[in-house]
């Protein structure tokens, strides 16, 4: 499958991939839905206005919006006509959008010329902690290797309800946040900006069409109500969190603010890495039992830039097959008491870690709690993130000759507010 648009072979959005995002053309132009092709967004509500996007839905303004909500509430049979549609007016032999020069020079923009806005209106957002790696490094820390895992945990994907409000588009500066904390060497706690700043490589999740209060969705049916995904940094406050976990688990540590890439990518763009995931050490209970493959060969790296870099340097090359539990398993277990879930809703994976050092999700894990520092090129050493640090995050799959890539997500770090 090729397009007429041009770009180049390592590009992230070639037309096997058409992520949906939600943009505003420069320099004040009104947001609505588009999908990435090369270096171009394909405005969909100019194609949806001109009747070339043609469905069953029985809604007639599903892309000129402020969010892909409506579009994500429909029937999953309606995605997969839309991609179908787009992937066919984007092919090389499909003359009907590839010689109407003045419809092209209205529906595509410069990703240069656009503003990326958040892609979702976002309801609820619940953080998993399925990575048994990533479980295994923290519990040796805090706990000690005899009880790096809790008893419950290879049994159901834990995880805790976080705060939607503060999840924020990629490229929005990171304030580092103040509260209470207990050194080491004190006796009571102190109040102040947090000391120990960590990024948390996630990949997280959209929930398209949603379910009653009472009932559950079945981990066969799960990905029925996946719309896509997006890479994620739940960023940390590692002091902070550290001093108030217990009992509750976390809040003031995580809350302040979470990072979500810009571009949603389909199940269907990703169904060509479909892999198998690790091996249960003890069989699920029935509801959390699956069959076939439910990991996808997500490739995942991090970089640090600092200013005065002359680049970004990596510090993490991970991959979302890593994940112990999938996210058929999550979506399972979260409704199996019949909570709701509903459309915009944002289920992330926990940070992902693998078996190396170079595959550790945060700074917390590659630093051993700061023991271990990691030695920059310029001669630089980060334990945690520095005020004026930038985190990028990048996610891909590599096919035979294309990429689906979700682009990036990054923060920079700014000061604490006096």
């Amino acid at each position: 499958m090729k397009s007429f648009i041009q770009y180049s072979a390592d590009t992230h959005f070639p037309i096997q991939n058409l992520p949906y995002g939600i943009f505003k053309p420069k320099p004040d132009g009104m947001p609505r839905a588009g999908v990435a092709i090369g270096d171009f967004i394909l405005d969909l509500s100019v194609l949806e206005d001109k009747g070339m996007l043609k469905n069953s839905s029985s809604e007639k303004n599903l892309f000129n919006r402020s969010s892909l909500n409506l579009f994500m509430s429909r029937d999953k049979n309606v995605w997969k006509e839309i991609r179908s549609r787009l992937q066919s007016l984007l092919d090389e032999n499909n003359p009907e959008l590839r010689d109407n020069k003045e419809l092209r020079q209205e529906a595509f923009i410069p990703m240069s010329d656009a503003i990326m806005c958040k892609p979702v209106e976002i309801g609820d957002y619940t953080d998993f902690y399925s990575s048994r790696e990533h479980a295994t490094n923290v519990g040796i820390m805090f706990r000690g290797k005899e009880n790096a895992l809790m008893p419950n945990w290879l049994h159901l994907p834990v995880g805790y309800h976080g705060r939607s409000s503060s999840i924020v588009i990629s490229g929005t500066d990171i304030i580092r946040p103040k509260g209470q904390m207990k050194p080491a060497d004190a006796e009571t706690p102190v109040f102040g900006a947090s000391k120990l700043m960590d990024f948390e490589l996630e990949m997280g999740f959209f929930i398209g069409k949603g379910n009653e209060l009472g009932t559950s969705i079945s981990v066969e049916e799960a990905e029925e109500h996946i719309f896509g995904m997006v890479i994620v940094n739940d960023w940390s406050a590692r002091d902070i969190q550290a001093w108030e976990y217990v009992p509750l688990g976390p809040f003031l540590g995580k809350n302040f603010a979470t990072s979500i890439s810009p571009w949603v990518v389909t199940l269907d763009a990703l169904e060509p890495f479909r892999c198998s995931g690790p091996k249960p050490e003890f069989e699920p209970l029935p509801y959390l039992r699956s069959k076939g493959n439910k990991a996808f060969d997500i490739k995942l790296d991090v970089f640090i830039e600092a200013h005065g870099w002359p680049e970004p340097y990596k510090v993490s090359h991970s991959n979302f097959k890593f994940l112990y539990w999938s996210m058929a398993q999550q979506l399972a277990h979260h409704t199996v008491n019949g909570c709701n879930i509903q459309t915009g809703d944002l289920l992330a994976s926990g940070t992902i870690s693998g078996d190396t050092k170079e595959s550790r999700g945060s700074m917390l894990e590659l630093t051993w709690r700061g023991a271990e520092p990691i030695k920059l090129p310029n001669g630089e050493e980060r334990k945690f993130i520095n005020d004026g640090d930038t985190v990028i995050m990048s996610a891909y799959c590599e096919g035979d000759g294309y990429k689906i890539g979700f682009g990036e997500v990054s923060g920079k770090i700014l000061p604490a507010k006096q």
